[in-house]
């Protein structure tokens, strides 16, 4: 292989140690540069926050040069660029060159990228006889849900800490508003003052109405089907997993005779 593909073949694969490095390394930078943005949220020292911003400058700079490496490694670069992993990548660097809006929230979108990582961490696991083949989808879902959650929370942040009297002086105001809009329990203690924030309260609102629901009934249909069957592969086409009744497989009808077990 060219330099080129080896580059684009270790930024995409988990299956060898060159790899599997590579994207926890990214991964790692990721819940880093969003641990410093929370911090940064709150009242530290002078010192504290220069070193914080200049870790966070240089994860910046790191994701850029990762970015364009993979631009020059894309074999169709206008497909590369239009990509919904890549136009990810561009709004989470946007702080960077724009320096007027605070938007490193973006990047927690960027994990899914690299979500199959997952695979590794649950391999010959099984919770709640939720298959190893599921556990992937299960994050998914549960990491749709953090992600969403996490980017309003950044939103309403960042318009409402600036006013008066406001009440979101920390990230984990901005974040407990979010949880208690969007699950419409509404408790009311916290309110957003700006314009600006009461329409982004009317989209968690929505949001929360719309995709929470969705999104817990696809965690709840995975459980049910994963709990309803049985890990038994196929001699004929190697379909690995069956109903508990099933005698014959639903895609080729060989004859299942491997001992059925949990």
């Amino acid at each position: 292989m060219s330099l080129r593909n080896k580059i684009a073949f270790y930024l995409d694969d988990i299956s060898t140690a060159i790899g599997l490095t590579v994207n926890l390394l990214i991964l790692a930078l990721i819940f880093l540069s969003l641990g410093i943005y929370v911090a940064q949220t709150y009242p530290l020292p002078p010192q504290v926050q220069i070193l914080l911003h200049s870790i966070d400058l240089a994860i910046l700079t790191l994701f850029t040069c990762e970015y364009l490496v993979r631009l020059w490694c894309a074999e169709n670069r206008l497909k590369f660029i239009i990509d919904i992993f890549s136009l990810i990548d561009v709004i989470s660097l946007l702080p960077l060159f724009l320096g007027l809006f605070d938007i490193r929230y973006f990047r927690i979108f960027r994990w899914f990228r690299i979500l199959r990582i997952i695979r590794f961490f649950g391999s010959g696991i099984s919770i709640f006889k939720v298959r190893e083949s599921d556990q992937i989808v299960f994050a998914r879902i549960l990491l749709t849900l953090f992600s969403i959650i996490f980017v309003y929370s950044g939103l309403i942040y960042q318009v409402e800490h600036p006013v008066k009297d406001t009440h979101f002086r920390t990230f984990l105001d901005a974040f407990y508003f979010a949880v208690v809009t969007m699950t419409t329990v509404g408790f009311g203690d916290v309110t957003p003052l700006s314009e600006g924030g009461k329409i982004i309260t009317v989209l968690m609102i929505l949001t929360g109405v719309l995709l929470i629901p969705w999104q817990i009934g696809d965690l709840t249909r995975q459980l049910l089907k994963t709990t309803n069957q049985v890990q038994i592969k196929c001699d004929g086409c190697g379909l690995p997993n069956h109903d508990l009744d099933a005698s014959f497989c639903k895609v080729c009808g060989t004859k299942l005779l491997a001992n059925k077990s949990l």
